[in-house]
């Protein structure tokens, strides 16, 4: 189907769109328009929350549409389970633990996951796998470039 037959997004919609992500204090987290480079994203397809979805059905090319997002509509909340303590001589000194750092980690199956260092102590390395937005209520401001159907 052409962007034109699929004017509005629905179920099984792939979506090409500009998105500008800010908390709900105002600040700027995420921008693809930064480098001009839309995200492109299938409806259904769990990458987003049903919360995040449902509010772009219905949107048509061209359309502009801002949603806040409470935590767990979002990026979800902090999960505990996902903050380690890690032994200092696990860092390289390419890549020492300081405080604020995302440091790629690999996983046993070899994928990588970003981590941010929350404390250095000692020989001890606190590190958080949550994702850096986990807990924060967002605003997307949304702009819809093009549609089109499987």
């Amino acid at each position: 189907m052409t962007d034109s037959a699929a004017a509005v997004i629905g179920a099984n919609s792939e979506v090409v769109l500009h998105f500008d992500l800010k908390l709900s204090d105002g600040s700027a987290a995420d921008s693809t328009r930064v480098h001009n480079k839309p995200a492109k994203l299938r409806i259904g397809d769990g990458s987003l929350t049903a919360n995040f979805e449902a509010c772009l059905l219905g949107l048509k090319v061209g359309e502009r549409k801002s949603f806040t997002l409470a935590p767990e509509d979002a990026f979800g909340m902090p999960n505990p389970d996902n903050i380690h303590h890690m032994e200092r001589s696990r860092f390289s000194a390419e890549t020492p633990p300081e405080v604020g750092a995302i440091i790629a980690f690999t996983q046993r199956d070899g994928a990588e996951i970003p981590g941010i260092i929350r404390e250095v102590e000692g020989a001890s390395v606190t590190v958080d796998f949550n994702h850096p937005l986990a807990g924060q209520t967002v605003i997307f401001d949304v702009e819809i470039i093009s549609i089109s159907a499987e």
